[in-house]
């Protein structure tokens, strides 16, 4: 039998599988975005491995244990009750896969410029187990031409060929953290392969956990469609975050300006204002605008509106300590309380959280700093590790001032507004108290 017979014969086996749902799927990151994709595989009747080098996260899955809050451990057990679930952190399972799904975190460095140390790692253990008919699907949010210019020359290096011995694609994740008003496969997903045939065989794949599947020419439009879409929000907050501070100056309630505004039926998209975090649109405005300069394109306008949404903490900070003296308070005897330190409202991650810079301005103005979040135990701030304190009556009435930085749906701010001496209010949670709004401060 010929080198091209095994291949077709590979090919032909791995659409079958595909197309039946027998395939053995592996999915390289049980972060947030690999594990809801590897336990909906599952679910479809695949075989999956969540493959992750964090053995803590290896061993928590294969105990039934979540260390995601948006992943209920009943999710777990039952996929690990199918026996066609299981965690590991050997890279060997990669060689018996049909598919391999890369999901690890894509962060930029200091200097803003893309870190695709993990995405380099990943796809190189995957080389290194690469054989004939092997698809691989890339989902790491990053620049457009990462699939094509990164990861294809390190998969061909071994002397595969893709679109013809392997296939590759990319398709972005569309993973809202803390939403429940629509499920994973109610969200279109969108396709970009290598060749035509790369395309087919992820879209074949993908469309058993996806109600549509949106097949596009190649892989650098379905990453330049990703960046598309968080950069899209990052404009928009950054235009209703300067016209907060506008009305801020102007002494206006920015809330009620856009809750109006919102009443139009068309040519508005209401955006709320306030701190901006989490792995997504802090990240992508600078992924893009790296990419563009090799093309001597300067995006100037995104990266503006990327400036306004970093400058929205010194902002708070300025205004609260404007506030506190109004109260004759000084900073180094005021003990101030934020409430939520979560990138989200429901979450129960703080990376990329921009409450997290709030704390740090305020401790250098020394103030004393304390916070509450129910989903998120212990926060790092500048090297220093603080604890979540129990949210009592007194923690609350001892304030100088709460802060409301993460509006977590669990707590009951009317009873903060009541016992606070001061509120500060930077999500607008307390929109529906009617009593002690003299006591209220909003953004």
């Amino acid at each position: 039998m010929t080198t091209s017979m095994i291949i077709d014969d590979a090919v032909t086996g791995l659409e079958h599988r595909l197309a039946e749902a027998t395939a053995t799927v592996t999915v390289v990151g049980a972060g947030y975005v690999g594990l809801p994709l590897a336990l909906a595989l599952t679910a479809r009747g695949y075989r999956v491995w969540a493959h992750d080098v964090d053995q803590r996260r290896v061993t928590s899955l294969n105990d039934g244990r979540s260390y995601i809050r948006d992943i209920p451990e009943r999710a777990i057990r039952e996929g690990l009750a199918t026996g066609r679930f299981g965690a590991t952190g050997d890279p060997s399972i990669i060689t018996a896969s049909d598919a391999i799904f890369v999901c690890v975190p894509t962060p930029f460095t200091p200097q803003k410029e893309p870190d695709l140390s993990c995405i380099l790692s990943a796809t190189r253990t995957i080389a290194s187990r690469l054989r004939p008919g092997h698809l691989v699907i890339v989902r790491s949010t990053s620049f457009p031409g990462t699939t094509e210019e990164v990861v294809r020359p390190i998969l061909e290096a071994t002397g595969l060929t893709v679109g013809r011995d392997v296939f590759l694609a990319f398709a972005p994740e569309r993973i809202d953290p803390g939403r429940t008003r629509s499920t994973a496969d109610e969200v279109p997903v969108v396709v970009g392969g290598c060749d035509p045939e790369s395309t087919r065989l992820a879209s074949l794949l993908l469309g058993g956990v996806s109600s549509e599947v949106v097949p596009v020419s190649s892989p650098t439009v379905a990453e330049m469609t990703k960046l598309l879409e968080n950069v899209f929000r990052s404009v928009n907050i950054a235009l209703v975050n300067q016209i907060a501070q506008l009305c801020d100056r102007m002494g206006m309630d920015v809330w009620e300006v856009v809750r109006a505004a919102s009443t139009k039926p068309y040519g508005f998209m209401s955006f709320k204002p306030g701190l901006v975090g989490g792995h997504c649109i802090p990240v992508d405005p600078y992924y893009l605008a790296w990419k563009a300069r090799e093309y001597d394109f300067h995006m100037d306008f995104i990266e503006l509106a990327a400036r306004v949404n970093e400058d929205m903490p010194f902002f708070l900070v300025n205004k609260l300590s404007e506030a506190l003296d109004g109260f004759a308070v000084e900073p180094h005897q005021a003990r101030i309380l934020v409430l939520g330190v979560a990138f989200k409202k429901d979450v129960d991650d703080a990376r990329y959280s921009p409450a997290l810079k709030v704390i740090e301005l305020l401790k250098k103005r020394r103030f004393d700093v304390v916070y509450h979040d129910p989903y998120v135990p212990e926060a790092r701030v500048n090297g220093t590790v603080l604890r979540s304190l129990p949210l009592t009556d007194d923690l609350v009435k001892t304030a100088d001032c709460v802060v409301i930085l993460t509006d977590h749906s669990c707590i009951d701010y009317a009873a903060i507004a009541h016992d606070a001496r001061l509120v500060f209010d930077t999500r607008n949670a307390t929109h529906t108290v009617d009593h002690d709004e003299e006591k209220i401060i909003k953004l």
